[in-house]
C-alpha cells in the first residue's frame, strides 16, 4: 500500500524540524546540480558530517556500474540512467545488472537510521506527457521496492515521478533525451528531508509503507 503524504503532514514535519534545530546555523538555498535541477543546499553541521562519512562508501557501492554519484551541497545524489538500468521491452522493470549496485546503496542507507532517501524518476519529452509521467513514477517505485526490501521504508523512503519537467540536457537530440531519462536517488539525513521535499512540493510525493502498516 502506498500512502500519500498530504500538505498538512509535510508542513507539520517541517515545523517540528525547525523547532528541533533552534540555535543552529542553517541556510537553505537553491543550488543547480549537473542535472539542471535545483536542490536545497543544507549547510548544517550534521548534514555536512553525514556526507563526509558516507560519500566514499556510496561511490564504492556503485563502482563498475553506470550509476553516477555526485555531491550537491550537503546531499549525495546517485543517478541511474534509464537506458542501462531498465528493460527496454518492459520499461519499468529493472535489469538484473542494476540490482547489485542498487541493493548495495540501499543496504548502506538502511543501516543508518538517520538516513532518508528520496527517489525522483525523470523522462524525456518524446512521448505523451501522460505516458512519461506514469513511466517516471513507476521507475522510481521500482527502485523504491529495492530500498524497501533492504529495510528502508515508512518516513525514511519516498518517491515521485517528475515526468519531463526537470531535464538535464536538450530534448532536441537522441543523446540529450537519453541523459534526461533517469532516476535520481537523493540521500540525506532525516532532519533535512522536509526541506528536500519542499523543493518539489507536497503533491505526488509518496511514502513507502512498512510491513506493519500494511497489516
Amino acid at each position: 500500500m502506498k500512502l500519500l503524504i498530504n500538505s498538512s503532514t509535510l508542513i507539520l514535519c517541517m515545523a517540528i524540524t525547525a523547532c528541533s534545530t533552534t540555535g543552529k546555523q542553517e541556510r537553505v538555498g537553491a543550488q543547480a546540480g549537473r542535472s539542471g535541477s535545483s536542490v536545497a543546499n543544507f549547510e548544517s553541521r550534521e548534514s555536512r558530517a553525514w556526507v563526509a562519512d558516507h560519500e566514499a562508501s556510496v561511490r564504492e557501492a556503485v563502482k563498475g556500474s553506470q550509476f553516477e554519484v555526485e555531491r550537491r551541497g550537503d546531499l549525495l545524489v546517485v543517478t541511474a540512467p534509464v537506458d542501462s538500468s531498465f528493460n527496454p521491452d518492459r520499461p519499468s522493470m529493472l535489469l538484473v545488472a542494476t540490482l547489485g549496485p542498487l541493493s548495495r546503496v540501499a543496504k548502506l542507507a538502511a543501516q543508518d537510521r538517520e538516513v532518508a532517501v528520496l527517489l525522483l524518476g525523470h523522462g524525456d519529452s518524446s512521448g505523451s506527457a501522460e505516458l512519461t509521467n506514469r513511466l517516471s513514477q513507476e521507475r522510481a517505485q521500482s527502485m523504491a521496492a529495492i530500498f524497501r526490501m533492504s529495510g528502508l521504508h515508512h518516513d525514511r523512503l519516498m518517491y515521485k515521478g517528475m515526468g519531463s519537467d526537470v531535464p538535464r540536457s536538450s530534448n532536441a537530440n537522441k543523446d540529450g533525451r537519453s541523459l534526461n531519462r533517469r532516476v535520481e536517488m537523493y540521500l540525506t539525513t532525516r532532519s533535512s528531508l522536509p526541506a528536500v521535499l519542499a523543493q518539489y512540493g507536497a503533491p505526488g510525493i509518496r511514502v513507502v509503507a512498512s510491513d506493519q502498516a500494511k497489516r
